[in-house]
């Protein structure tokens, strides 16, 4: 019989979930608040936890925070239930690292369905490990094709475009591998422009890769389209780079060159004309959202502008001479290239 923790407030709700997973063979523990909960689980160590949100003394955010940086409790899955249904609060629950988030009133087969797929899901995890040898111990990774392989054995994570992955300043808890769509980093300068430091395509690998575990992300990161993402636990990163050091050279490569890129994106926008900004962002764009440059990409003018370190209204000038001078063709919110070469000889 499975035990699962369920941490709520509210009387009522607590005692008939608790009745309905009891009748479902479930050993159930009940915790009136969030520092109770928090104790309960050091102590009984259940194997998934049910959770609320908004509850006296410590809520549900600060219960999955604190029982994250417990090493005994860190892998336990947890879902929050709540009566928040705001997209920024669902986003907030999984950027923690919450396993599933139920708002209420919920389903029986829902709660249900949603506690037997994370049982199952750390019951596979749990064979592979006992099947297959450990890549870190008994087989070491060749390159970054055999990193992204051990990355496609996640869960899949789905971001609509616009969807944040993570806040700057907010504990990192995952490492990601974008498997379709673009993700853009960036952050706010002292004027509080936006500020897109890199951009991530299929295949790429970001987040805060830190051995420090108390690090936080230095930058947002937003789907710039529907994405696919794959992601590993930061603990669970380091492992790998620990066992597999000619991985963490290579990956090393590979961030040194796009913070190579980046320092010449910053000396561009420094001392670069403003026609030469815009035309080097949108030739960054092609290049980086598609592994071979494209003829076309759609694309927001606010977000080439933050590329470009430029208010909006100058790169809509600017993109306006270029149409003029043959150099693209602009079509709604796309972006045609019809002269690249024009375009990196722009001065």
């Amino acid at each position: 019989m499975k035990k699962l923790l369920l941490i709520e407030d509210d009387v009522t709700v607590r005692e008939n979930t608790a009745e309905l997973l009891e009748l479902s063979n479930y050993n159930v523990i009940t915790a009136s608040n969030g520092r109770l909960g928090i104790e309960k689980a050091q102590q009984d160590i259940p194997d998934i936890i049910v959770c609320d949100i908004m509850m006296p003394e410590t809520d549900g955010y600060g219960v999955l925070e604190a029982l994250s940086k417990d090493p005994e409790t860190v892998n336990i899955p947890f879902i929050f239930l709540s009566a928040k249904t705001e997209h920024k609060d669902i986003r907030k629950g999984m950027d923690l690292g919450a396993d599933d988030y139920l708002t209420k009133p919920f389903e029986e087969e829902e709660l249900l369905s949603a506690i037997e797929s994370r049982l199952a899901k750390v019951a596979i995890l749990k064979s592979y490990r006992k099947e297959e040898p450990s890549p870190q111990k008994d087989e070491k990774l060749k390159d970054l094709d055999d990193l992204r392989e051990i990355f496609s054995k996640n869960e899949l994570l789905y971001f609509k475009k616009g969807d944040t992955i993570y806040e700057k300043g907010k504990h990192s808890n995952f490492f990601y591998l974008i498997k379709r769509g673009v993700v853009k980093a960036h952050r706010m300068d002292n004027q509080g422009k936006e500020l897109i430091t890199e951009l991530y395509k299929e295949d790429d690998f970001f987040g805060n890769h830190a051995i420090d575990p108390q690090s936080s992300y230095e930058d947002y990161a937003t789907a710039m389209e529907d994405s696919q993402l794959y992601a590993v636990s930061r603990d669970e990163f380091q492992k790998i780079l620990v066992g597999n050091p000619k991985i963490t050279m290579q990956l090393v490569e590979v961030l040194n060159n796009n913070l190579s890129e980046l320092k010449q994106q910053l000396m561009d926008m420094a001392y670069g004309s403003v026609r030469r900004k815009t035309a080097n962002t949108i030739l960054l764009f092609a290049e980086r959202i598609k592994k071979h440059p494209l003829k076309s990409i759609r694309i927001s003018r606010a977000d080439l502008a933050g590329v470009a370190g430029m208010a909006p209204e100058s790169l809509i000038r600017t993109l306006s001479e270029f149409k003029k001078e043959g150099f693209i063709e602009i079509e709604g919110r796309n972006i045609k290239l019809v002269d690249s070469e024009a375009l990196k000889n722009v001065k």
